[in-house]
């Protein structure tokens, strides 16, 4: 056996170049380098296939290096929505991803794969996650509370909304009536006493009716607007019974009456006015000549 060596060997120094030294020599030199058909570069099977741990990397689309996007699909109740991002993504960041098309919040989501919920911090990678894989996405608990809360809080205005209008629609009647105290008295008209205690109780129970209304926000504004102008028609009442007791108050009507005091306050003067000459003058006088009289005499 060790004979049979010996002649291959022998062999292979003599097909060799004379420039290079056998492998097998004394000398260290570097071992020739022989061209093999293209055809040989890659290992092949009977087949034609690539043996298993020669295949190449799949590539990204030529840029060189090994494709690092992957596409998952997640099911959201109905729903299906389609993502792309890098394979060493988090969790974490899917659900970012998801905020836009299910309009839920990162910390309202529950993901689960295969069956498991998954972390924010776990990698979709080291997880199993692989290109067209499946994530199922439920909604949290504290997206369901808050739901909840949003429509109670819709329910809550639109009662509120509904008063608040209903109030309105009586205030506008009892503003008509005011009104119409104000050009009746402005006429030189004299309302009747009882029209103005009504309609201030009428306005007060409107007072009580938005003062017992639960409203926030827009609500809260159109409550307090109807409220101010529920206390203007009062303060406006009280004006007009003033006017209504006291014609004089009346500026017009003051006017015309304080000419007609003067007038008769100069017609008296003119009448009855005192002589230039008092008793006492007259006395004296009629003294005076007497005296003189008298003195002739």
């Amino acid at each position: 056996m060790t004979g049979q060596t010996n002649v291959y060997k022998a062999s292979l120094r003599t097909n060799l170049p004379q420039s290079t030294t056998c492998a097998w020599g004394q000398s260290q030199s570097t071992a020739p380098q022989i061209s093999l058909p293209l055809s040989m570069n890659n290992a092949t099977d009977s087949a034609g296939d690539i043996s298993p741990g020669t295949r190449p990397a799949e590539s990204d689309g030529g840029s060189g290096g090994p494709r690092s996007t992957i596409k998952i699909n997640v099911s959201y109740g109905t729903s299906h929505h389609e993502l792309h991002l890098p394979a060493q993504s988090t969790f974490g960041d899917v659900k970012k991803l998801l905020v836009n098309k299910t309009g839920l919040e990162p910390e309202e989501q529950r993901l689960f794969f295969r069956g498991i919920e998954k972390g924010d911090n776990e990698h979709l990678h080291l997880e199993g996650v692989k290109d067209k894989s499946k994530i199922l996405l439920r909604e949290g608990t504290a997206s369901k509370e808050r739901k909840l809360e949003e429509t109670r809080k819709q329910n809550e205005m639109s009662k509120a909304f509904e008063a608040i209008a209903g109030v309105r629609a009586e205030v506008d009647k009892l503003s008509n009536r005011v009104t119409a105290i104000e050009v009746a008295i402005n006429g030189g008209n004299k309302a009747s006493e009882k029209e103005f205690l009504v309609l201030t109780e009428l306005l007060m129970s409107q007072l009580l009716k938005l003062d017992g209304i639960e409203a926030e926000g827009e609500a809260k504004l159109q409550r307090k607007a109807e409220v101010r102008r529920v206390q203007n028609l009062v303060d406006k009442l009280d004006s007009l019974k003033a006017r209504n007791s006291n014609p004089f108050s009346n500026s017009g009507n003051a006017v015309t009456v304080t000419t007609q005091w003067e007038t008769f306050d100069s017609g008296m003067q003119s009448s009855d006015a005192p002589s230039d000459k008092s008793p006492s003058t007259k006395i004296t006088q009629d003294w005076e000549r007497s005296w003189r009289n008298k003195k002739k005499i």
